[in-house]
């Protein structure tokens, strides 16, 4: 003992061995985070029988060909929509524009799922749009024609109409950041604007822009509620019958690790488009953007075009929903609504907080790691962390259910033969499994807004608070939290608003009995209820707006040497 007391009381010994455990543990947390990931993919490899045959030769090619369809037609709306609309209100003034810089961001709030039944409430056969127009041209059903909203064309319209702001997003955040010497050069070479911002303006932005079409192409392969009102078959649907409908867990696996494949697959292809080009800028000076005032029929365009998507994307479909809700009070005012909110609320809530705890965990991890100037195993767990929101809610449901379903047949077989007591469901259907997927999934939102928030404290600041005796945690608490407050807030709003959206993950995890209002708009929507369903999804929207106002404010705050920007 006196040989091992003196290392273990030095004080170096007892540094390394903290980290050490610190790594060990940021491992596990990665590992946890990874498993349905390495579920899916390790169920390339297990035999099917006839299953994944039968799948192949009937329903395989048509979920392809529309999910293809369904990501080409939302890449060219939220394409078109987000980059020209944020060129527009950061470029131009005209009638509106300040108002349109936080409205272009309002149906970021409404989920697929949500806009879907209200368009379908209203412009189908029997909705008030149709009947109007019978009734007033004594029209029958076979005297004109009207588009299917039911389609994978009305499919890729409803999820661009609510995803278009990823891209406006980036793109007026890049646009923002741009050097006004670097567009003024454009001009004073002779080029027209139109050609200042195909050559210039929008080479630069090029990364930022696809980083915002990658969330949106995530988002529309994830997408369930949607295309599965629709009766559009990809693989999302897919997944989901098969794993219920046909109880064939291997095939649905397999064919969420062809859906993983698309995803990763994005990724390649717009790497090797970009090749070995690079676009930036040198120019270290920025100036207040001097916005080219518009009038006449310049201005009416602009102002129409940004107008249009706010109006098709949020402010209709709101207010049809909120006169459904006036006309049918009873969907509201009843003893099952303050439950559905209550534990919609509790659950977003609470993964929202376990969410941010792990996102400032592990950043705080890979901070210390950088500081040392070392490469270790926690800089590749943050990465490995950061990988769940590319897992759509039917994949990440699989990747779950199979390792906890085997938990408890494992647990369920022991305790029957050595105790003959049977345990049930441990894992499977509880609300740890549901947790769970939770966390998985919206952790990269909390550990993106986290980690760029922390890089903005300077090593200065650390050593000014090591003058004063404040070291450790201690720091953490009381330097770098009221400095990034703002972002912890904004990190938890987002993972909240995303939790109380998300449809395929509850629907197939949530334990029996267990509902959300989600849960319960789906429900009603697919009983051709619309009506119903108008309380449950008004309330989802309503929950989504204020952060959709604070990154408004963030990003209108965002350009270098400008402190706000209206």
């Amino acid at each position: 003992m006196a040989v091992v007391e003196p290392y273990i009381r030095d004080p170096r010994l007892l540094t390394r061995l903290k980290q050490q455990s610190v790594s060990g543990l940021a491992l596990v947390v990665a590992f946890l985070i990874a498993i349905p990931i390495l579920i899916v993919v390790g169920f390339i490899f297990v035999p099917t029988g006839d299953i994944w045959q039968h799948l192949a030769t009937t329903v395989l090619p048509n979920y392809l060909l529309n999910t293809v369809i369904l990501a080409v037609g939302v890449s060219a709306l939220v394409l078109l929509i987000g980059v020209s609309c944020a060129w527009f209100v950061t470029m131009y003034d005209f009638a509106g524009r300040q108002q349109f810089t936080w409205a272009l961001f309002l149906p970021l709030a409404m989920p697929a799922y949500i806009i879907a039944y209200t368009y379908t409430g209203m412009f189908d056969y029997a909705g008030p749009v149709q009947s109007l127009l019978r009734e007033i041209f004594g029209w029958t059903r076979n005297d004109y024609w009207f588009p299917q909203m039911r389609s994978v064309g009305g499919a890729a319209l409803m999820l661009g109409l609510v995803l278009y702001p990823y891209v406006y997003l980036v793109s007026r955040a890049a646009f923002l950041e741009q050097s006004v010497a670097a567009l003024e050069v454009g001009r004073t070479l002779g080029r027209r604007p139109f050609q200042v911002f195909y050559s210039i303006a929008l080479p630069l932005a090029r990364p930022a822009i696809v980083a915002g079409l990658a969330l949106a192409l995530m988002e529309t392969l994830s997408d369930f509620g949607t295309v599965q009102y629709f009766a559009v078959d990809t693989f999302t649907t897919g997944i989901y019958r098969t794993w219920l409908g046909l109880g064939e867990p291997a095939a649905a696996a397999q064919l969420a690790a062809m859906l993983m494949g698309f995803v990763f697959l994005l990724v390649i292809l717009e790497r090797i488009s970009r090749g070995e080009r690079k676009y930036h800028h040198t120019g270290g000076r920025y100036q207040t953007i001097r916005r080219q005032k518009l009038k006449g029929w310049k201005s009416i365009i602009c102002s129409a075009a940004c107008f249009l998507p706010v109006f098709f994307g949020f402010l209709l479909p709101v207010g049809w929903l909120l006169n459904k809700s006036f006309i049918y009070p009873e969907t509201v005012l009843n003893r099952e609504f303050p439950s559905l909110v209550f534990s919609s609320i509790s659950v977003a809530f609470v993964a929202s907080v376990v969410a941010l705890i792990i996102a400032m965990f592990l950043v705080y991890t890979k901070r210390q790691d950088r500081q040392q100037n070392s490469f270790s195993l926690r800089k590749i767990s943050v990465r490995v962390a950061g990988m769940g929101y590319a897992i759509p809610g039917p994949v990440l449901a699989v990747g779950i259910m199979i390792p906890f379903g085997f938990v408890d047949n494992s647990v369920d077989g022991f305790m029957r033969e050595t105790f003959g007591v049977s345990t049930g469901l441990i894992l499977s259907g509880t609300m740890f499994a549901l947790m769970f997927a939770y966390v998985v999934r919206f952790l990269a939102v909390s550990l993106n807004t986290v980690e760029a928030s922390v890089e903005k404290i300077t090593p200065n600041m650390e050593r000014a608070a090591r003058t004063m005796g404040v070291t450790g945690i201690k720091a953490i608490f009381r330097v770098h939290i009221p400095i990034i407050f703002g972002s912890i807030l904004t990190a938890l709003l987002m993972v909240f608003v995303d939790v109380l959206k998300e449809l395929p993950a509850t629907l197939i995890l949530r334990p029996f009995g267990f509902e959300t209002l989600a849960v319960r708009a789906y429900e009603l929507a697919s009983d051709e209820r619309l009506a119903e369903a108008a309380g449950p999804s008004i309330a989802i929207v309503a929950a989504g707006i204020i952060p959709v106002i604070i990154l408004s404010r963030a990003i209108g705050r965002s350009r270098p040497g400008q402190g706000s920007e209206g």
